[in-house]
């Protein structure tokens, strides 16, 4: 069931991003934005080819729902290798890792969404199925226990992460390339936007193709949920085609601004406001004010928030600034926060 209120969140994957897999592009000339890593992964990947060898091992940095997987993907294809996918929660064990790495062929392209996630006895195996291309394991137990190293075919992994930080150093430097994905500007949205309604065989005007990349917090996967649903409201209350005032009135109903803020934005900064002064308040007790876990309120709504300029992370807490009340039509009145913030 397609949950409205999670249109705008790119880390959370709904049913309705199953259809998602037709709207990807298929190689490198396809794919919109991200033009400093396009042009630096072609020739990568060109020089691979005409030396026949496996491409070296590439780690993509970046917030959710920006295309990594899809780059992963592309990667495989423009490579003319086998591609297998998998998640690190989804390796448990270290026989998980062994069984899909002892069955690939020569240059697939493995990726592995979430590596920060990886435990270390997977991680450690991991080491040197990079390095070697071989594959530590123990055979029979106790003092009769004794490793075997199994190789394996030269093969590239394509490890994704949304917390760089998170990742041990002894595995980020066993990478060969490191790329690192930006937020997508309002005319590469509206381009992915064109791509996917010409795929979804809909009809889009220019300044609602712009409309709703504004409200797309930079990220394509947002950026194809909304389009989908203007096409339903296109389809049932309008005549078919995509417009400005469908848009318009489409994001209404949804309740998202042209900011691409939907509820539990415009709730976090009005606690802030209503409830707190406008701040400093601390992230945890804003998160018990609003009924959000604080992990999703730092991980998530935060950074948009700040990305936007309308919330401030100081030492003694969050705050408000003057930007988020003119957004909520409210009179900016520093006072309290002002007043705390000055003296320290």
């Amino acid at each position: 069931m397609f949950n409205e209120s999670v249109i705008v969140r790119p880390d959370v994957v709904t049913e309705d991003d199953s259809g998602e897999g037709s709207l990807r592009p298929l190689c490198l000339d396809d794919f919109m934005g991200q033009s400093e890593i396009k042009k630096n992964l072609g020739t990568f990947i060109k020089a691979a080819k005409e030396r026949g060898d496996a491409l070296d091992h590439l780690f993509l940095i970046g917030p959710p729902g920006l295309g990594k997987t899809t780059l992963a993907q592309i990667t495989a294809n423009e490579l003319g290798a086998d591609f297998k996918v998998t998640s690190a929660p989804a390796l448990d064990k270290p026989k998980d890792l062994a069984g899909i790495l002892s069955t690939i062929t020569p240059n697939t392209v493995f990726f592995i969404d979430e590596i920060h996630r990886l435990k270390p006895a997977i991680e450690e195996m991991l080491y040197i199925a990079m390095e070697d291309f071989e594959l530590d394991w123990v055979i029979g137990q106790g003092a009769a226990a004794r490793t075997v190293r199994i190789p394996i075919p030269h093969f590239t992994l394509v490890g994704a992460t949304t917390k760089a930080g998170m990742v041990s150093k002894p595995l980020q430097t066993r990478f060969g390339i490191i790329q690192r994905f930006n937020f997508y500007t309002r005319e590469e949205l509206a381009k992915i936007i064109h791509r996917s309604a010409k795929i979804l065989e809909v009809g889009i005007d220019d300044d609602a193709a712009l409309l709703m990349a504004d409200c797309s917090r930079g990220t394509p996967r947002v950026t194809n949920r909304v389009l989908r649903r203007m096409r339903d409201f296109a389809q049932v209350e309008g005549c078919g085609r995509i417009t400005k005032e469908i848009v318009s009135e489409g994001l209404k109903r949804l309740g998202i601004d042209d900011m691409g803020l939907e509820g539990y934005d415009r709730e976090i900064l009005l606690a802030i406001i209503e409830k707190f002064g406008g701040g400093p308040v601390g992230a945890e007790t804003l998160a018990i004010s609003i009924g959000e876990s604080q992990d999703t309120l730092e991980d998530y709504y935060e950074p948009y928030l700040i990305q936007c300029g309308f919330l401030a992370r100081t030492p003694r807490g969050r705050m408000a600034t003057e930007k988020a009340y003119e957004h909520l039509g409210l009179k900016y009145k520093p006072g309290m926060a002002k007043g705390q913030g000055e003296l320290f």
